[in-house]
């Protein structure tokens, strides 16, 4: 395993005169490889496969860090516990999330705002104007019912 090599925050780390990890790498290896939307106790669980050794207070101390450094996003579902997702590298990706209130499935939706239009862009542009507020991310959930449990 790598842990974090691959996806350049090893040195973003040294760039902040922050020391390197073999919990923090195995932690963005993780979360970029599972795709998101981990608990931290899920995360704990696969870590532990590589790091036997870690405890659970430790990768909530390195989740908090990932989140302040921006390569992890933090998100509440409302279903009781906060989930995690890896963005590095995604900084002109809208991400958008579609939660089912039924089976607690969750759809990413993602628009690469260098080569789409935003669909929402109007609608941005409009508190941008009427606040005169910077938006600098968005986090849009949408909560419904999914296909497959309409159909039941």
């Amino acid at each position: 395993m790598s842990f974090g090599h691959g996806c350049g925050c090893k040195g973003r780390f040294k760039k902040w005169g922050l020391k390197w990890t073999q919990t923090r790498g195995a932690i963005i290896d993780i979360l970029a490889s599972k795709g998101g939307h981990l608990s931290a106790e899920e995360i704990f669980f696969e870590v532990k496969k590589i790091l036997p050794g870690i405890g659970l207070a430790t990768v909530y101390r390195t989740l908090e860090i990932l989140c302040e450094l921006g390569f992890v996003r933090e998100f509440d579902f409302k279903d009781g516990r906060s989930r995690y997702e890896f963005i590095a590298g995604k900084e002109k990706v809208e991400h958008y999330h579609l939660v089912c209130k039924v089976c607690g499935k969750i759809i990413d939706y993602e628009i690469d705002t260098e080569n789409t239009e935003d669909p929402l862009f109007d609608f941005k542009k409009s508190l941008i104007d009427k606040f005169n507020f910077s938006i600098e991310r968005s986090d849009i959930k949408f909560f419904g019912i999914c296909e497959r449990c309409k159909n039941y």
